[in-house]
């Protein structure tokens, strides 16, 4: 039995220690904004916020977790992740859809740690999020100018 901080919300789940934490978060407490992609942590699909890190959950075993929050994108309700959805929105940033939880989870992390990223700040956070639809340059021109409305700048 492990107890997490999910959300902002404290869960007991029972799996076992090596259970990763994408099929504690999908299949257990229901949470299907992470998303499976790989399985190797190689598309960033499923990323997660562990503290304010960036993790693939694909990945980390749920025994590892212990005592920190983790963070999906329908738990992120801050200035940075309005603007960026906004910001996404505003530009077309997604066409299947299908990477776009773990891409605004890593922009998120990003923008968090440094509020005007130069491209290749940019492109060095976003490198382990792929996208089948290869809409990079608009998730780089989506980052931006949620980085200069975040700064008070149109």
């Amino acid at each position: 039995m492990f107890s997490l901080i999910i959300n902002g919300e404290r869960h007991k789940v029972d799996a076992a220690p090596d259970t990763p934490l994408l099929w504690v978060l999908r299949d257990l407490l229901g949470l299907t904004a992470v998303r499976y992609g790989c399985g190797q942590g190689l598309c960033g699909a499923c990323s997660i916020l562990v503290g304010s890190e960036p993790v693939r959950a694909c990945q980390l075993p749920v025994s590892e977790v212990g005592g920190r929050r983790v963070v999906t994108l329908t738990g992120q309700d801050d200035a940075v992740s309005t603007q960026l959805r906004a910001a996404w929105i505003e530009l077309d940033v997604p066409q299947c859809g299908y990477c776009q939880s773990g891409q605004l989870i890593s922009a998120g992390a990003l923008l968090r740690r440094n509020p005007k990223p130069s491209d290749a700040d940019i492109d060095a956070a976003m490198s382990g999020n792929l996208c089948r639809c290869g809409t990079y340059q608009r998730i780089r021109a989506a980052i931006h100018l949620a980085a200069r409305r975040l700064r008070g700048a149109s």
